[in-house]
């Protein structure tokens, strides 16, 4: 698969316009509004190449009233400092995924594990759960959700052995994303996880700091940690999906029919993202299964028995969180 070309390095001047003078003004050619948007996805993510093609159709059917630039592979930060900079309005979007639960507490709910059954339930999921329940208390937050787009089935990647049940994690030290959820799921399991930003994970796995990780194939492939990995397990424990973000008091302040026409193209791009990301699932496992990785699957079930405390301890934890489940797991009929 052809993988999209590496973002240049942020020059002082478009450091400025990401920072500064591009979020909410008018930087570039006048009269025309400067956009940004960050994420953390490496060049050939699912994250890279939807970004991309997002900023492509704002750019087409914007032309000379905006223009939104694309910041990848961390350029603005991490996530977590990403989210600062929407509320503060010094970047203008952002992609956020699992660290939503660090910021709102209701959206650990898609941090169960097998909730999702796959996107025509997450599509159900959006319209029972998100637009009604999850959007109001981001926004209530600072932050305003503009579209559900995706990260991806998450699977575990480790340097000591296959993993096929729970008790194959027990002393594993396991990289997860921030999110207070991801932690408990996998202290549950039996592993040793710790937080850390994306951006330091191969280097954490080819030190030995950790042992594993876990994330969509799309982030394994491209941010090259197969390289530094002997083992991917086919889990699917969680599936993530990602938030096309702003910060909801800065997003305000740029022109109304700009933000509605943005809006409205971030939510089209919705089926581009799934035909995406369903493509590169196969793509990249058939390159995955053509390295010297030892590729096993996984027994979901003995995950799902395993983990069952933390739905209870969600539930009994988050207001109205018993409520989100029921309906995540209704919405899995059609």
């Amino acid at each position: 698969m052809k993988r999209s070309p590496r973002p240049a390095r942020l020059t002082l001047a478009s450091l400025a316009v990401a920072l500064g003078s591009g979020c909410g003004g008018e930087g570039g050619e006048p009269g025309v509004v400067e956009l940004s948007l960050g994420h953390v996805g490496a060049p050939g993510s699912l994250y890279d190449v939807t970004a991309n093609e997002f900023a492509r159709r704002v750019n087409e059917r914007l032309a000379g009233r905006a223009e939104l630039h694309v910041y990848g592979a961390s350029q603005l930060g991490g996530d977590d400092a990403m989210l600062q900079r929407l509320r503060l309005g010094t970047l203008d979007m952002s992609i956020p995924s699992t660290i939503m639960s660090s910021m709102v507490d209701a959206f650990g709910l898609f941090e169960m594990p097998y909730l999702v059954h796959d996107r025509e339930h997450m599509k159900r999921i959006e319209e029972a759960v998100v637009w009604p329940d999850l959007a109001p208390r981001a926004e209530a937050a600072g932050y305003r959700i503009l579209a559900v787009w995706e990260n991806g089935f998450r699977h575990i990647t480790n340097s000591r052995r296959p993993i096929r049940g729970p008790e194959d994690l027990r002393g594993i030290k396991l990289r997860t994303p921030r999110g207070v959820w991801r932690v408990k799921l996998f202290q549950a399991l039996g592993a040793n996880p710790a937080p850390m930003p994306f951006s330091e994970v191969f280097v954490a796995l080819q030190t030995g700091v950790m042992d594993g990780q876990e994330n969509p194939l799309t982030q394994v492939t491209s941010a090259k940690l197969h390289e530094v990995q002997d083992y991917l397990s086919l889990t699917g424990h969680v599936y993530s999906p990602a938030f096309v973000t702003t910060g909801a008091g800065p997003w305000e302040r740029q022109p109304a029919d700009i933000r509605a026409e943005v809006a409205a193209i971030a939510r089209e791009m919705q089926a581009f993202v799934y035909e995406t990301a369903a493509r590169m699932d196969e793509e990249l496992l058939a390159q995955l299964e053509a390295t010297e990785m030892e590729i096993n699957e996984a027994d979901p079930a003995r995950f799902e028995t395993a983990s069952e405390p933390i739905y209870e301890e969600f539930a009994a934890s988050v207001s109205g969180g018993q409520a989100l489940i029921d309906k995540a797991r209704e919405a899995g009929t059609p």
